[in-house]
């Protein structure tokens, strides 16, 4: 196991930061045709299929379970498939029914804060710093910039005290997630993938078709928007995610969540003709900032990182 960041990592964090930040525009289209669950429910089970199709081609095969260590991997990947995929998605898409724009972005941007106190308790080498705090805040205030007050303000919906609620619950389960993923055993990564994403298959379908039944055949573009939430944002980021944090550790891949808004507000400016905030690059330079005041390297013996 790799440990600190390293340039792959870094780039897998773009990109991975990237393709979130698509999703939120992308649930967005969907629920115009799709029920929250339906599309929580649709997006893992695609994402599912894609790597068992990945893992047929290649010839891998699913962890054991016959063995106490299969065991353990197939409990960490319950663990991951409920707190990295099942439940937070169910909430951000439901959550987006109701809350104001933008406060699914700064939600997101609490996850690492989540993180630094949960890696301090049950990760080695996790240590909550001082300069990892500040880091944190300082990227944690790029994002509040880059969203503005203006974004909390009530939009005087019904029930959006629960859908906030909702955001904020997804972000405490990410960052669940992320330390589950960094304590499962060793085992082939696309393979943990596949499983993760099975058992948040198992766990969702059913509660999406007691709550909005058999769905119909969705229009065209709210389908191409679902399909992308699967191959993308679920399938290709549950390899990533488990790449990252397995190497890098669960901080290091909880900064992700800093550059989520930014890319939102890029391919809403790119795709949908949104403006542009004026606060945009202040707002890059504050969470870029913080992503390397957190992840400094040690100058020296006795420094802490």
């Amino acid at each position: 196991m790799q440990h600190g960041a390293g340039t792959l990592n870094w780039i897998k964090l773009l990109f991975l930061g990237m393709i979130w930040g698509a999703s939120f525009m992308a649930v967005s289209v969907a629920l115009a045709d799709v029920g929250p669950v339906t599309i929580a429910a649709a997006r893992i089970a695609i994402g599912a299929l894609s790597l068992l199709t990945i893992l047929r081609v290649m010839g891998l095969h699913l962890p054991p379970i016959n063995t106490g260590t299969g065991r353990l991997i197939w409990l960490s990947a319950l663990g991951m498939g409920m707190f990295s995929n099942a439940v937070p998605f169910a909430l951000l898409s439901w959550g987006q029914t109701y809350v104001a724009s933008g406060f699914a972005g700064v939600c997101m941007a609490v996850v690492p804060l989540f993180v630094l106190p949960l890696a301090h308790l049950l990760v080695p080498g996790e240590a909550m710093t001082l300069r990892r705090s500040i880091g944190f805040l300082t990227g944690f205030a790029g994002v509040l910039v880059l969203i503005g007050l203006d974004a909390l303000s009530s939009a005087g919906t019904d029930f959006e005290s629960l859908a906030r609620l909702a955001c904020v619950g997804a972000a405490l389960c990410y960052a669940i997630g992320a330390i589950v993923t960094r304590l499962a055993p060793s085992v082939n990564m696309l393979s943990l993938s596949a499983a993760a994403l099975i058992c948040a298959s198992v766990l969702i379908v059913p509660v999406a078709l007691l709550q909005e039944g058999v769905p119909s055949l969705p229009e065209a573009r709210p389908m191409m928007a679902i399909l992308y939430l699967g191959l993308f944002p679920t399938a290709l980021a549950q390899i990533l995610l488990v790449q990252i944090a397995r190497s890098a550790g669960p901080a290091f891949l909880s900064t992700v969540n800093y550059q989520v808004p930014v890319w939102s507000v890029l391919f809403g400016a790119l795709l949908l003709n949104e403006a542009v905030p004026p606060q945009l690059f202040a707002a890059l330079a504050l969470i870029l900032g913080g992503l390397l005041l957190s992840r400094a390297p040690r100058r020296r013996a006795g420094v802490a990182s």
